[in-house]
C-alpha cells in the first residue's frame, strides 16, 4: 500500500481513501486501544477518537517515518486522554511516592506464548499496565511516561519494575503450573 498516496488522497477530501487508511489501520490500533482499557467497548470508544484525531491532523503528519508509527502515537496518547477522563480508572493510575518500595531485579528464563504473556499483562493492576505498555511495548522513556502521565521518572520505573516483577512471579508459577495469584488476589 502506497501510504504517501493514500494520505494525499485523504487530504483532498476523498472518501473512499479514508475507508481504506481506517480499515488498513483499524485492526491494529484497536490492540493498541485495548492495552490501555479494560473493555473492548471502552478500546472501540477510543479507536473512534482516535481516528478522528487522526484525520483532523492528517496534514500535520510530515510523511518522514512510519504512518502507522505516527497514527499509534496519536492512539496511545488518545487512549491515555481517556483514562484521565474517566472516573472508573482514574483511581487505578493514581500514584503516590508513599507506596514505592524497593523491588528485586531478577531475570528469569522462561518461555511462554505471546498470547499467554498478553493475558498475563491485562491482569496487572491498570497503572502499573499502563506504564508496562508504555515503556516495554511502546518504547516510551520514563521521563515520557512521567510527563504523559503526571508522575515522575522515579514513579514510572518504580511501577515498571514492580510490574516486571509481578510478570516474572507470574510467568515462573505459570511454567511450573502453579495457579497464578493475581494482584487482587
Amino acid at each position: 500500500m502506497d501510504h504517501q498516496k493514500l494520505v494525499k488522497d485523504c487530504l483532498k477530501g476523498k472518501i473512499q481513501a479514508q475507508r481504506e487508511l481506517y480499515e488498513h489501520f483499524t485492526k491494529e490500533m484497536l490492540g493498541v486501544c485495548y492495552r490501555y482499557t479494560r473493555s473492548i467497548r471502552d478500546a472501540e470508544d477510543v479507536l473512534q477518537e482516535g481516528f478522528v484525531k487522526v484525520f483532523h491532523h492528517l496534514g500535520q503528519y510530515k510523511q518522514e517515518g512510519e504512518l502507522g508509527a505516527w497514527i499509534r502515537r496519536i492512539m496511545v496518547n488518545t487512549a491515555l486522554n481517556f483514562l484521565k477522563r474517566n472516573k472508573k480508572y482514574q483511581q487505578e493510575m493514581y500514584f503516590t511516592q508513599e507506596y514505592l518500595h524497593p523491588v528485586a531485579d531478577d531475570n528469569p528464563i522462561i518461555r511462554i506464548q505471546a498470547k499467554e504473556l498478553a493475558d498475563l499483562i491485562r491482569q496487572l493492576p491498570h497503572g502499573y499496565q499502563v506504564i508496562f505498555n508504555l515503556y516495554a511495548v511502546e518504547g516510551y522513556s520514563h521521563a515520557e511516561i512521567g510527563e504523559l502521565l503526571g508522575i515522575s521518572d522515579g514513579t514510572s520505573r518504580s511501577q515498571y519494575s514492580r510490574a516486571r516483577n509481578l510478570l516474572i512471579k507470574w510467568i515462573e508459577s505459570f511454567s511450573s503450573g502453579k495457579k497464578i495469584m493475581y494482584a487482587d488476589q
